[in-house]
């Protein structure tokens, strides 16, 4: 086994065992493994696993690694709870639906809403505070920009768009 690909599955494991909130304290956990890593090094291999930062009750991020489930579906209350808590505008342009979100939330919205099996939503694409939502045809960006004003509890008048 390579020593980057060691590196890496120790940063899983410390990452599921730790509540890791900034990356000189990966560079000290990965020592404690007797795993010698540059701050460079750690940032490389945070990018490569793909982790992101979390909050966690008590409001300090943390570094997480999303899990890859596509055949997990969303309940539609964790969807309803994710989209009033993160969601801060709905915006439409044909099948095009644009989320806002506060910064650095937008994956999370995404994610969820991935997860949601809403019909008529073809996928997703965040950034950091953006994200934007595919239309189906069949349904139009008009009718999913309002189910998704509705579930995050903008009661926006369609017609302002």
């Amino acid at each position: 086994m390579s020593t980057k690909v060691r590196r890496q599955q120790t940063i899983l494991r410390l990452l599921a065992q730790h509540e890791v909130t900034n990356q000189p304290q990966l560079v000290s956990l990965l020592a404690s493994e007797g795993i010698a890593a540059t701050q460079a090094t750690v940032s490389r291999d945070l990018e490569d696993l793909g982790t992101i930062k979390v909050r966690v009750p008590g409001g300090a991020t943390v570094y997480g690694v999303p899990e890859f489930e596509p055949d997990r579906i969303a309940p539609h209350d964790q969807l309803r709870r994710v989209m009033g808590e993160w969601v801060a505008d709905v915006a439409v342009s044909d099948n095009l639906v644009v989320l806002r979100t506060p910064p650095g939330c937008a994956h999370v919205v995404a994610s969820a809403l991935d997860r949601g099996a809403l019909d008529g939503l073809l996928g997703t694409v965040a950034g950091d505070d953006t994200l934007l939502c595919v239309a189906s045809p069949e349904v139009g960006g008009q009718a999913l920009a309002h189910l998704l004003r509705e579930l995050a509890g903008l009661n926006r008048n369609d017609a302002d768009d």
